[in-house]
C-alpha cells in the first residue's frame, strides 16, 4: 500500500462531509464540511487537496439499495469530474450506501439531535467510506 495521507467525501447537494487518513493509513478523522456553493467549491476543493496532500481521494457514490444508479451516485459522478479536474490524484468511487444512515444513528446514540448533527452526520458518513476503503486497499495488497 502507497504511504500517504487518503481523502473521503461524501457528497450531498448542501454540505460536503469530508474525512482523512494519517500517512499509514491507520486512523480515519472527521476533517471538515464544506457547504456546497458552486460559486466557491472548485477553489475550496482546490485548497484542501493542497493542505491534505493526498496520494487517493475516495467519494461516496449511494447506490440504490437495489444496486442501481440513482440521482444521487449520479450526482456523485458529476463531482468526481469536478475533481478530475482540479488533480491528477487518483480518484475511487466507493459504495456507500448506508453510510449516512449508520453516522446518524452512531450521532443519535451519543447524544446528538439531528439538528446538532448535522455537519457532524456529513463528516461521519465520510469516515464511514474512508474506512471501508481503506480495508478494501489493505485487503488488495
Amino acid at each position: 500500500m502507497l504511504r500517504g495521507r487518503r481523502i473521503a467525501f461524501d457528497y450531498g447537494d448542501v454540505r460536503i462531509g469530508v474525512a482523512v487518513s494519517d500517512a499509514d493509513s491507520i486512523l480515519s478523522s472527521p476533517h471538515s464540511t464544506l457547504k456546497n456553493n458552486s460559486k466557491t467549491i472548485s477553489l475550496e476543493l482546490s485548497s484542501l487537496l493542497v493542505e491534505i496532500d493526498p496520494v487517493q481521494i475516495f467519494i461516496g457514490s449511494p447506490a440504490l439499495l437495489s444496486g442501481k444508479e440513482g440521482e444521487a451516485a449520479q450526482k456523485a459522478q458529476l463531482f468526481s469530474t469536478l475533481l478530475a479536474g482540479i488533480t491528477d490524484v487518483p480518484i475511487t468511487m466507493i459504495d456507500e450506501r448506508l453510510s449516512t444512515v449508520s453516522a446518524a444513528r452512531s450521532l443519535r446514540e451519543a447524544g446528538k439531535s439531528a439538528r446538532q448533527a448535522k455537519e457532524s452526520i456529513d463528516m461521519a458518513a465520510a469516515v464511514a467510506i474512508l474506512d471501508f476503503a481503506l480495508d478494501l486497499e489493505k485487503r488488495r495488497s
